[in-house]
């Protein structure tokens, strides 16, 4: 048979490349097992299909595509020109589906799987490691893709399926998502060593209304804390710095640039004193989140439940 352009074409060049792929998808493994016998009749064998389905799989793949991909000579076939061009596409883009199958399995495997897990820049240092030790005491070969970011850009990739869980602060209240309060953490008023608040042990957030605030930047949970603790206190807080690290500010203080409400560090910073605040009561609360209605992966069942178990004992 000579390879020639059919005149009867189902898709035109103009068709949407959805319509495209919904109609070709379930054909290529049919089209790339008959170009690799050359034999109708054994590929149906090899691939358990009967016959007649087969071939008008690929009459029809022909039709649509408008074009031979096949020379027939009685039972058996041979690719044309264009036949060979699609199926070396046909045969990388299902090995790229096999090897996306491959991917998703794995990561839902109870014993080998992977978690998505978000968390606050603030609990990187000690408070996430120790959860995934402890957590791995019992599931030893589980994976994790860990994203630190600040509570409302993790809430984002949770709702556009990027991530698991996250933990954050404040706990999230929104229609489309699940949240648990996991436990609370208290903030200090972080001053310089050489003010005159650093000779005290406790302070009222009132007696800081005059200094300069470094903080995070608008959008992290902590900065919106910070500007509710400060209003209570019946003033707005002066900022003179703004950054996206909780470390990165108690450097500032140290350097005199001006106070800080944060929680407490994994380790003492020198340069700073660190006040207990007595009123208005300062702290944050602590929730795990996830997508309402999203179902789990064996390994992500298993670390939310680890999380809930540890509600009131989450931070070291």
């Amino acid at each position: 048979m000579v390879h020639q352009q059919r005149s009867q074409t189902h898709l035109s060049p103009s068709s949407d490349t959805e319509d495209i792929v919904a109609l070709l998808a379930p054909r290529l493994a049919y089209f790339a097992g008959v170009a690799r016998t050359e034999h109708v009749t054994r590929a149906a064998q090899e691939m358990d299909v009967p016959q007649s389905t087969l071939s008008r799989a690929m009459v029809r793949l022909e039709q649509d595509l408008g074009v031979d991909l096949f020379a027939r000579i009685g039972r058996t076939v041979s690719l044309t020109p264009a036949g060979r061009t699609f199926l070396g596409s046909v045969e990388r883009a299902l090995a790229e589906i096999e090897r996306a199958a491959d991917e998703v399995r794995a990561d839902a495997d109870p014993a080998t799987g992977k978690v998505a897990f978000g968390f606050l820049h603030t609990m990187g240092s000690e408070t996430v490691p120790g959860l995934i030790r402890a957590f791995r005491a019992d599931h030893p070969r589980v994976r994790f893709s860990l994203v630190q970011n600040y509570g409302e850009a993790m809430i984002e990739r949770l709702r556009a399926g990027e991530l698991d869980l996250c933990l954050t602060s404040p706990v999230p209240d929104a229609p489309d998502l699940v949240a648990r309060r996991l436990d609370e953490q208290k903030l200090r008023l972080v001053v310089p060593a050489d003010h005159p608040l650093a000779t005290r042990r406790r302070v009222r957030l009132a007696e800081a209304a005059d200094e300069a605030f470094v903080t995070l930047e608008p959008g992290y949970g902590l900065r919106r804390i910070t500007d509710d603790l400060c209003k209570e206190a019946g003033f707005k807080p002066k900022i003179a710095f703004e950054g996206e690290e909780a470390e990165t500010l108690r450097g500032l203080v140290a350097a005199g640039l001006g106070v800080a409400l944060l929680p407490p560090p994994a380790f003492p910073r020198p340069g700073v004193v660190e006040l207990t605040v007595t009123a208005p009561r300062a702290a944050r609360e602590i929730g795990v989140a996830w997508l309402d209605g999203h179902p789990d992966t064996p390994p992500v069942a298993a670390f939310k439940k680890f999380l809930l178990s540890r509600r009131g004992s989450l931070l070291p």
